[in-house]
């Protein structure tokens, strides 16, 4: 009985945390971008809504926002306005891999 309640303990945990791009977002991003709200930053659903029109496809998506996401640029910025008003992302030192995964999530997230 002991084994089952650890075992089922064990699969609860890892579904919550399963999802390597929302912990990597929660734990990161929304510290200037919250969903809806654009405060210090463009809110998640503006940033995710010039993404899609500029790049509908997932590979696409994610492969154009990590790129931004290492190395934010003004010069590959699809949001030349918001940059003007919020200014460029700093760089935060983003391995690709983790870039990848926090676009992936992003694309798939409805904000």
């Amino acid at each position: 009985m002991q084994r089952v309640i650890i075992s089922l303990i064990i699969v609860v945990v890892s579904s919550i945390y399963a999802d390597d791009g929302a912990l990597l977002f929660n734990g990161n991003c929304v510290t200037c971008h919250h969903s809806n709200k654009s405060i210090s930053a463009p809110s998640m659903k503006e940033v995710k809504e010039h993404y899609l029109l500029a790049f509908s496809e997932k590979k696409e998506f994610v492969k154009y926002m990590s790129l931004f996401i290492v190395k934010p640029d003004v010069n590959i910025s699809i949001m030349i306005d918001k940059v003007q008003k919020y200014e460029i992302m700093p760089i935060l030192g983003y391995e690709d891999s983790v870039a990848r995964e926090i676009a992936s999530y992003i694309f798939e997230t409805d904000f």
